[in-house]
């Protein structure tokens, strides 16, 4: 069944959220951070105060006041993300506060499939946090004769060797900790669930395979300092199974920008990859 594309504009209800030092501590842990990183793990450590890893928006809220109802009926088990985006404000605080809104900014029909487009805003009492862009790629929900949206290479790394590859192995259990943020999607649990959409066994959630690249930039670029990490976006390309190994290689184009890609193996599962930072 096609989706309805007058659900363009279509926003959620603002919903409130609030996040404390246990937050992030699940949060950076979720993702594969050790004891290598006790300013994301720790909060009582001697000399170092606790900081939050600047992908840490993307679970705050999770799927509250979402205004995809509006877009009409889809299995959600044909449903995978497609794409993320993060742009940083200012780097979260352990503990707060703050109002969330998601609108549906673009739907794109790829005839056996549908892309829905969302942005949402983080706004603490004292101004905005971070802006999210996120798209979900819904196998059978195409062919309302819409636009069929950007396509084509971005952000593509120069043909030379990265100036960073990092290598980080999850564990088997790795969505079992990870969806304790707030994703309790079975596509990722649920070995039925899983079957349904085709896959043959529960894969990691995207958001989690995205956390551990966000860490391996955070060190690698920006010197494990959340205050220079200012935007990153990009496109989920295939499925991690949990206890894959996570290579990420990282190519600095110049003293703000770097591209990145994420493999299990040969295979890419992160592409179009691009960091902001200062």
């Amino acid at each position: 069944m096609a989706l309805d594309p007058s659900a363009v504009g279509a926003v959620g209800e603002p919903v409130d959220v609030t996040w404390d030092s246990k937050d992030c501590l699940l949060y950076a842990v979720g993702v594969g951070a050790t004891t290598a990183e006790l300013a994301f793990t720790t909060e009582n450590t001697a000399g170092v105060d606790q900081a939050v890893l600047p992908t840490f928006p993307v679970v705050l809220g999770w799927g509250q006041g979402s205004p995809m109802r509006a877009v009409g009926e889809y299995d959600p088990a044909l449903l995978v993300h497609g794409q993320q985006a993060i742009t940083v404000h200012r780097p979260l605080p352990v503990e707060g506060s703050a109002t969330l809104t998601t609108r549906i900014t673009d739907m794109f029909d790829k005839e056996k499939a549908a892309v829905v487009v969302t942005q949402t805003d983080l706004v603490a009492p004292d101004g905005p946090l971070a802006s999210l862009r996120s798209s979900v790629f819904i196998r059978g929900a195409g062919g309302w004769g819409g636009e069929r949206g950007p396509s084509g290479p971005q952000n593509v790394p120069p043909a030379r060797d990265p100036d960073h590859v990092v290598s980080y192995t999850t564990s088997p259990d790795q969505a079992l900790v990870y969806r304790l943020s707030g994703d309790r999607n079975p596509l990722h649990s649920d070995p039925a669930f899983a079957a349904r959409g085709g896959f043959d066994a529960p894969i990691l959630h995207g958001l989690c395979s995205y956390g551990f690249t966000g860490r391996a930039l955070l060190h690698t670029v920006c010197g494990s300092d959340p205050s220079r990490f200012a935007h990153i976006e990009a496109r989920f390309a295939s499925p991690v199974i949990p206890g894959d190994t996570l290579d990420i290689r990282v190519w600095e184009i110049d003293g703000a920008t770097a591209l990145f890609t994420t493999s299990v193996g040969d295979r890419l599962v992160i592409d179009q990859g691009l960091l902001r930072h200062s």
